[in-house]
């Protein structure tokens, strides 16, 4: 069995100083992958024994930004898509490993108005061939920030935030597409009709405390992964960011 964490940790020199490392050690995963981290290595110690650490940061200092803590030497790294266009937020690392790949990922956010859904859209497509380009070798497990909510079951308040960033038409269309592609959204595959299970909640209106929320962070796998899938699972008890963490257990030993 392999157990996979994904976490946007917003932050984490901040999330080092809100017991970061007891929760990761607490979740006891093989592969925590991180987004938002807002740092490059070095620049904070992570004490976290017996996991390698796989860095990409942003050229933008204190910037988006993405780690993935393995306990597995990998066969192979990248970092990005191979697409300048997109390479330079730090958005994106790859793992290879024998039987699956493992995609770390950051997915911008379309902002306020929908400003950047035009890039939001262009990644979406590129995301989708290069996962789709992987699942041709191998199985793929993605996961991170989507920064989409993709039904009405994955947030609180559907009707008000409809069109709003991360509940557009074209965000949610663009994972429908991606999961038409032959993948598989882990949680709802175990829980299709669970509600009140969120990821991300606003720091304004006591919105973690009222579970007004929105379910933002993802596992997904190949098609041909969904019957190895033995947990997915959302951990609002653990805090430390405005996200909590996401974790996955494959029986892929």
């Amino acid at each position: 069995m392999l157990n996979f964490v994904s976490w946007n940790v917003n932050g984490l020199r901040a999330c080092l100083k809100k017991g970061f490392e007891a929760s990761v050690a607490g979740l006891g995963a093989d592969f925590v992958c991180l987004q938002e981290t807002k740092m490059e290595r070095g620049q904070a110690q992570v004490d976290l024994p017996g996991y390698q650490e796989f860095w990409n940061s942003a050229d933008k200092k204190g910037y988006s930004g993405t780690a993935v803590f393995a306990r597995r030497e990998p066969l192979a790294v990248s970092y990005g898509m191979d697409l300048d266009r997109h390479d330079h937020e730090g958005r994106l690392i790859t793992l290879e490993y024998p039987e699956f790949y493992l995609v770390n990922c950051y997915t911008p956010n379309a902002q306020e108005g929908l400003a950047r859904i035009g890039y939001r859209m262009e990644w979406e497509d590129d995301l989708r061939d290069y996962l789709v380009s992987l699942d041709r070798a191998k199985p793929v497990v993605y996961c991170g920030d989507l920064n989409v909510a993709h039904e009405e079951i994955d947030l609180k308040n559907p009707r008000t935030n409809r069109g709003n960033a991360g509940f557009s038409d074209e965000e949610r269309g663009k994972l429908t597409q991606l999961l038409s592609a032959g993948f598989v959204d882990t949680f709802r595959l175990l829980y299709p009709e669970a509600t009140g299970a969120y990821s991300w909640w606003s720091y304004r209106f006591h919105a973690r405390e009222n579970n007004a929320g929105w379910r933002i962070d993802y596992f997904i796998v190949s098609q041909r992964l969904a019957g190895r899938v033995r947990q997915a699972a959302i951990h609002p008890e653990i805090y430390g960011s405005d996200h909590c963490p996401v974790s996955l257990a494959l029986d892929l030993d």
